[in-house]
């Protein structure tokens, strides 16, 4: 049986939202205001689905996707609507968000403009063995499956990692361990590309060999991974040269190493970074906190300024790599600290001095017992708060505002990754 609706608008995941006969139904590869005919589906997860058979009226934002993959694979959800109104996809939703919860920004940033393709510098495509699918399979999870999407090519990522895949997967084809090979974690610095191969048994020397000829071949640091994060190690070179990034507007040179943390859009991270040192307004007068620092990608640019800043961050090889950095870019007021922000009583254990300014930059489950126990003890004047998911912001937004009396001046969504549901946003707050 097929059915056919006007579609009103998305869901979080990218599926279009439709109504028949009172019954919701969530549709992938839709565009909003347009009727399409669909195939129910059965429930899963709660939800009712159905399959796109036929677009009976286009939307005007409907593109052609770039992407053979698209559709299958669930690394992108959105190449066939059009950037302009992906963007104001995600506007509508940041908004929403902040809005159901009585908080109303004065002021709304322009999203800056970024690249749309191969912007991505850093991911973790898993990697199967199927030998009913042809061999190796080396990719992102299908769309609303735990398959792999084997990808020859990818429009996303950057152009270096896109370029290894085809002599990715032969080599990994041929090694006897090839289906212990899980995962691989890609990385594109400015001065290098870094692969780290997660493998669950011993390589054989044979099977090295024959990762560092891939290596030696195609101009890459290979990694080995046999464990935990702490067990990687180089394969090739035996003693690679450090990655590393710049910050050219503030003449900075960030080193990290490839299963670290680092921003994967380099040209939005830049504007993300221009945005909050406008937003932060940062003098050599103010005490500022930076909190979830990382390795330091905004604590650096604001010790630029000549600001005295303490960057926080819960994993100490960050924080170790952070005060590397600092010595690096000859940055004695930048200092760094490793403690736990998800604790409660991590208020007990902060340093007792005073900061006139906060930007906080939490993983997407937000900062909610920072926000609720150390904001209101250390009482700065601005927050600063980027986020990469507007339901957490929503609820530190309410306690920011309603609770500890801050006022949100301005907010804007920033296009750290297009062509898919992820929204990366910036919101500022002051007393």
């Amino acid at each position: 049986m097929l059915l056919q609706a006007r579609v009103a608008g998305l869901a979080t995941d990218g599926a279009g939202k439709v109504e028949v006969d009172g019954r919701a139904y969530l549709i992938d590869g839709v565009v909003p205001g347009e009727v399409v005919e669909f195939e129910p589906r059965k429930r899963r997860r709660g939800k009712r689905r159905g399959i796109l058979t036929r677009v009976v009226e286009p939307s005007p934002d409907r593109v052609e996707p770039r992407c053979e993959y698209f559709g299958v694979c669930g690394g992108c959800a959105q190449q066939h609507i059009a950037p302009a109104a992906q963007l104001a996809f995600k506007e509508k939703t940041l908004f929403d968000h902040l809005s159901r919860v009585n908080v109303r920004p004065q002021h709304r940033i322009n999203p800056p403009q970024t690249a749309l393709w191969h912007y991505r510098r850093k991911a973790r495509p898993g990697i199967r063995h199927v030998p009913k699918k042809g061999g190796i399979l080396i990719g992102f999870r299908e769309r609303n499956s735990s398959y792999i999407t084997s990808l020859m090519r990818c429009h996303i990522l950057d152009a270096r990692l896109s370029a290894l895949l085809p002599g990715l997967h032969e080599t990994l084809d041929s090694l006897a361990c090839r289906d212990q090979i899980p995962q691989i974690e890609v990385a594109a610095a400015d001065n290098a590309v870094a692969l780290v191969l997660r493998h669950l048994q011993p390589l054989s020397k044979t099977d090295a060999a024959l990762l560092t000829r891939f290596a030696v071949d195609a101009g890459v640091q290979f990694f080995v991974q046999p464990g935990g994060h702490n067990t990687i190690k180089p394969l090739w070179p035996p003693s690679p040269e450090p990655l590393y990034y710049r910050l050219t507007d503030y003449d900075l040179m960030l080193r990290f190493a490839p299963g670290d943390f680092i921003q994967v859009n380099a040209q939005a991270n830049a504007a993300t970074i221009k945005l909050a040192m406008e937003l932060l307004n940062p003098t050599p007068a103010d005490p500022i906190l930076d909190l979830f620092c990382g390795l330091g990608n905004f604590t650096l640019p604001i010790a630029r300024s000549g600001a005295t800043v303490l960057g926080v961050e819960g994993d100490p090889e960050l924080t170790r790599r952070g005060t590397e950095n600092a010595a690096l870019n000859n940055l004695p007021n930048a200092e760094f600290k490793a403690l736990d922000l998800y604790q409660e009583n991590t208020t007990a254990h902060f340093p007792n001095r005073p900061f006139t300014k906060v930007l906080l930059d939490p993983p997407r489950s937000g900062a909610a017992e920072t926000v609720k126990h150390l904001i209101p003890k250390i009482a700065p004047q601005v927050i600063i708060y980027v986020s990469c998911n507007p339901a957490t912001l929503a609820q530190d937004a309410q306690t920011l505002t309603h609770t500890h009396g801050y006022n949100p001046t301005h907010t804007g969504i920033i296009n750290m990754f297009p062509h898919t549901t992820q929204i990366e946003s910036i919101t500022r707050f002051e007393r």
